[in-house]
């Protein structure tokens, strides 16, 4: 089995911003030295609870804190963008970081409707329906081969680059998959927004697969939420600051990821009991084997071998933790490094509200 990291950069209440970037770096070097497979950075806009609205600034300032891990995008919300500028940003960051930058590709908006608005405020923005083909457009430019009748065809994404980043398509439905499958790019499902109903998505992406220059054979990965710990009872406890998260966020609430004290006093209505008890038995969190034991019932029913696993607690050592007892659990491990290699070593990670 191999392990993923990804990361929306949550802010704890009582933190801010800056502070979030710094744990993110913390994270990424321990996952890098634990030995997981990539590290993925989310994109979300106008929220005060996740810091992360441009993967394409974060994702070289990752790779330049590790020396092994892949870093990418989880994902680049493409409707937002012309995809000429997203292949140009990845052209740069694979031109500091050859051969470990991955592109992962989404279409949905990461925001709310207002805010998706302002995001494509300006003459010449494209509607969702323009999707597939940005989808095209993006590996035209990224691969410098657009089609002969393309109206943009002279047009060149610089830097040019030897290689390419590693192409994904992340999504929760069959019309993604089907993108995935057609384009010929990896397919990243995603389980911890749509946990029922995968095993179709994935199937099918596999039976629709047309091999490209990017990828031969298909490949699919998976997006999880899970919170591990010592106990199965100490992980339910650290997994309510993320339920509630959700229920402030669903009422239109700002602030930061809350903490378990607050979380477990929040007034929510019996509506919202029923949902935190719904999202309880689809989330994974529990002891080491628990978890390891639900992701080996998943891969074997999902028939994927990695897992892109999302982790949000209040406290940053927490979800440091939760990442460290996995690995063990999974028995992964980095790569020796080469002889006279430096590996990066974390800062101090910031203290606790």
């Amino acid at each position: 089995m191999r392990l993923s990291v990804l990361d929306q950069i949550p802010i704890v209440a009582g933190g801010d911003g800056p502070r979030a970037i710094r744990e993110t770096f913390a994270l990424a070097q321990l996952a890098d030295r634990l030995g997981y497979e990539r590290y993925w950075l989310a994109e979300h806009h106008n929220t005060t609870a996740l810091a992360c609205p441009a993967p394409a600034v974060m994702i070289p300032q990752v790779a330049a804190r590790t020396q092994r891990i892949r870093v990418g995008s989880g994902g680049v919300m493409l409707s937002h963008y012309s995809p000429l500028k997203v292949a140009e940003a990845f052209h740069v960051i694979e031109a500091m970081h050859p051969g470990r930058i991955d592109l992962g590709v989404g279409r949905a908006p990461g925001s709310d409707g207002r805010t998706a608005r302002a995001l494509a405020h300006g003459p010449g923005a494209l509607g969702i329906e323009h999707y597939p083909e940005q989808l095209m457009d993006l590996y035209g430019y990224l691969a410098g081969d657009l089609p002969a009748e393309h109206p943009f065809r002279s047009v060149r994404a610089i830097p040019e680059v030897a290689g390419l980043p590693e192409l994904w398509l992340l999504g929760s439905s069959t019309v993604s998959g089907t993108y995935a499958a057609e384009l010929g790019w990896a397919f990243s499902f995603a389980h911890f927004i749509s946990p029922e109903g995968g095993e179709a998505v994935i199937r099918n992406y596999r039976e629709r697969f047309r091999p490209s220059p990017a990828l031969a054979e298909p490949r699919a990965n998976m997006g999880v939420s899970l919170t591990c710990a010592e106990t199965d009872e100490e992980a339910r406890e650290l997994s309510w600051s993320r339920w509630c998260w959700r229920i402030m966020s669903n009422r239109g609430m700002g602030g930061g990821i809350p903490s378990v004290e607050t979380a477990r006093a929040f007034p929510y209505n019996e509506r919202e009991l029923a949902y935190i008890e719904h999202m309880q038995g689809l989330s994974i969190h529990g002891s080491p084997g628990r978890c390891l034991a639900k992701l080996e019932e998943l891969s074997a029913t999902y028939d994927v071998d990695e897992f892109v696993v999302l982790t949000i607690t209040h406290d940053p050592a927490a979800r440091r933790r939760s990442y460290e007892l996995l690995a063990e659990a999974a028995g992964i491990a980095a790569p020796p490094a080469a002889p006279g290699e430096a590996r990066a070593e974390a800062p101090s990670p910031s203290p606790s509200p």
